[in-house]
């Protein structure tokens, strides 16, 4: 595979879309909505909790779904044709400047099982599994359940880094680019020095770059198909995220070996009898890729104008904590330590009075924080911010209860 040069960031969007008005969610059982109960013990909430998003995907998306459902048969599909491995390619050259090779692109029906499989390809029980905290909260518990070791490295320490990817029993580094929950996006020279670092220690890399479509301006998500070399390598991603469609299901990963995609892939379908794909999901990732980024452009500027008020909000009530918007995604992650609040009594505010769900640092690893998504019409996002800063005001003994 070569790379092209990075392109030019996203114009402005083309066709007007509509973000501000509320599409309610509850009663078509919605993680989000209706089952905030099992996280929260609390029902009726209202949720800034899983990384979904409120908005309606893009119209070109729906009509190309009433189309396919128009047809009436929803037999067997294949995923290995041309629309769908061309779409792909046609993605990553228009938005990534980078040149896929069709024949290196894998299915799956999600990207944590693509990350489980893609551990037992590469490693074996007791092998050390390398990710940075703070963390996406599916990783430990699939590397657990892998029968893998769990090595955490904190973000920018790159001497432990490098010790933990030195240890001989070291296997894969499962990196999360653009992060989450911070929404860091990596740059090229840290990749690069990640790649080198990999390569000398004969460590294989899963990059999961989910959140790739949802980095803004100026920062440009680099796809590790740019800095792999010859080694052991998957990229592991869907449109799920960018484009809020995670309940068509269906993910694709780019393997850089071609005996690992080979092994890959009879697990997939000999094994796992997984080779049938989600049909609405490659119509649902074909309209995405080839119609879809006007309406995905539109998204990420609202995305920002939302980030900027909590960030706005936020530095006017709390100038100590210097908040600022992530590089990418939707989700504000807020450390909140020089507050000194207490994790306990903040989750007891927000939720038995402000009746609101935010997820707390400390499902990620990181106690002292907070993850609150913005991924919703502004109205809704100004409510979550508001609770927050309130709920704040009475711990701190800025506001009164």
């Amino acid at each position: 595979m070569t790379a092209h040069s990075a392109p030019a960031a996203p114009g402005p969007a083309s066709a007007p879309y509509d973000f501000d008005t509320p599409v309610d969610r509850r009663g078509t059982w919605c993680t989000q909505w209706d089952y905030v109960q099992d996280r929260f013990g609390v029902p009726d909430l209202l949720p800034f909790t899983i990384s979904d998003m409120d908005f309606e995907t893009a119209p070109e998306v729906l009509a190309a779904l009433r189309g396919r459902l128009e047809h009436g048969v929803l037999g067997y599909s294949r995923w290995r044709q041309d629309d769908f491995l061309s779409a792909i390619v046609h993605w990553y050259a228009a938005r990534h400047g980078t040149a896929v090779d069709p024949g290196s692109v894998v299915y799956a029906p999600s990207v944590v099982y693509q990350v489980s499989r893609l551990l037992h390809l590469w490693s074996r029980p007791g092998d050390g599994v390398v990710a940075h905290t703070p963390m996406y909260d599916a990783f430990p518990r699939t590397v657990a359940a892998s029968g893998r070791r769990l090595l955490e490295c904190p973000l920018d320490d790159w001497p432990e880094l490098e010790r933990l990817l030195a240890l001989p029993d070291t296997a894969v580094l499962l990196l999360c680019s653009p992060h989450n929950p911070t929404g860091r996006v990596w740059s090229a020279a840290e990749l690069d020095r990640m790649a080198r670092l990999c390569a000398r220690h004969g460590v294989a890399v899963v990059s999961d770059e989910i959140h790739s479509d949802l980095a803004h301006a100026p920062h440009l998500h680099r796809p590790w198909v740019r800095h792999a070399g010859d080694g052991r390598w998957a990229v592991v991603t869907s449109a799920s995220k960018s484009f809020n469609i995670p309940a068509l299901t269906g993910s694709y990963g780019i393997v850089g070996d071609p005996a690992s995609r080979d092994a890959y892939l009879r697990q997939l379908k000999d094994a796992d009898g997984l080779s049938s794909p989600a049909v609405l999901s490659l119509v649902g990732h074909i309209a995405a890729y080839r119609e879809g980024a006007p309406w995905l452009d539109a998204l990420r500027t609202y995305l920002a104008g939302n980030l900027a008020m909590v960030a706005d909000r936020l530095r006017a009530a709390f100038p100590g904590l210097d908040w600022r918007p992530p590089q990418a995604g939707y989700l504000a992650w807020i450390d909140l330590r020089p507050l000194g609040v207490d994790d306990e009594e903040l989750q007891r505010e927000l939720v038995e009075v402000e009746k609101v769900a935010v997820m707390p640092g400390a499902a990620y690893g990181s106690p002292g924080r907070v993850r609150l998504n913005v991924g919703c019409p502004r109205s809704k996002a100004e409510a979550g911010v508001e609770a927050l800063v309130r709920a704040l005001g009475r711990l701190t003994g800025t506001q009164r209860r």
